[in-house]
């Protein structure tokens, strides 16, 4: 769920948008998303500066495992193409969160078929390909974690239960996906960080991307400044023990200053009904108001 590319695009760590960028979220009608209208993941997914900064947060713990930061830094137009690469990532996400079920179905398996036939060796010496679980549950771990602690940050407050439903919602896309093994439950998650951690390595390549994120013009104009603050609300959502095992210093560190913005810019898009977003379009599609996920107080849906 975390990276979008090109038919060419040759990371482990990919998900293929739909080749038509103009997905109808509202067609076909009543057709059911692989996710539930009344998950967590719809509410969370909604809210662009979440994702925006949850993706950062995701991306940063990637890279740091050498053999996704091989397919990711090595075989993709990132480091040439940002904003195209980051565009097809922010639909492939939509389509597997808010998509009709058939057209995510249809997106992920032409992941699949492409990832079969992606190999190569990382910088220290482990060969990879495409459709690794150890690697695909990787990036579905961290991808997870990224876009829910941003929520729970920076939009609104999370239970561990909150957490749970969360993590269990993405079962299904993620098995479809390969990442049979991501974790299903807070408790998962952790367990995955503590088992991926001794693999974790510091790399320049992390610095980089931050910088990309920083300069890149993905926000508009009058915003665009407010990417440093995002960029450093992401680096700031890193488990602790990221800091010192991948060499980011306290100059990445995030002020209560700049904490409050990013948190006004979350708040205020939980508030925002985009009309035109995939998210209420999906609900129109499924006969739900346009306003049905920005309703407060929602019900959680516990699976089982």
């Amino acid at each position: 769920m975390a990276h979008a590319e090109s038919a060419n695009d040759r990371t482990p760590a990919s998900t293929q948008a739909p080749a038509d960028r103009r997905v109808d979220f509202t067609r076909p009608e009543g057709e059911a998303a692989l996710i539930a209208p009344d998950s967590v993941s719809w509410r969370v997914f909604k809210n662009p500066i979440a994702t925006y900064i949850g993706g950062i947060t995701a991306v940063i713990l990637e890279l740091a495992e050498p053999r996704v930061c091989a397919g990711v830094w090595d075989h993709t137009t990132f480091r040439t193409e940002p904003l195209k690469r980051l565009r097809r990532t922010g639909l492939a996400a939509m389509v597997t969160v808010y998509g009709p079920r058939s057209t995510a179905e249809r997106m992920i398996a032409g992941v699949r078929r492409m990832h079969g036939r992606v190999e190569g060796v990382a910088a220290d010496g482990r060969a990879y390909n495409a459709n690794d679980t150890e690697l695909l549950d990787w990036v579905q771990a961290t991808a997870s974690y990224g876009f829910v602690e941003a929520y729970a940050a920076h939009v609104r407050a999370l239970s561990d239960a909150d957490r749970d439903a969360f993590y269990a919602e993405s079962a299904v896309p993620a098995g479809l996906y390969g990442a049979t093994g991501a974790p299903k439950s807070l408790a998962g998650m952790r367990e995955q960080f503590a088992a991926m951690r001794p693999s974790l390595k510091p790399t320049g390549i992390i610095f980089e991307f931050l910088e990309l994120m920083q300069r890149t013009p993905i926000l508009p104009g009058p915003m665009r400044p407010l990417q440093r603050v995002l960029t450093r609300a992401a680096v700031d959502l890193l488990p602790e023990w990221a800091f010192s095992d991948l060499g980011i210093g306290p100059e990445w560190r995030i002020g209560r200053f700049e904490r409050g913005i990013a948190t006004a810019m979350g708040k205020a898009a939980d508030r925002l009904i985009a009309r035109g977003s995939p998210a209420v379009q999906a609900c129109r599609r499924v006969g739900l108001p346009d306003d049905h996920l920005y309703r407060p107080g929602f019900a959680l849906r516990l699976p089982g």
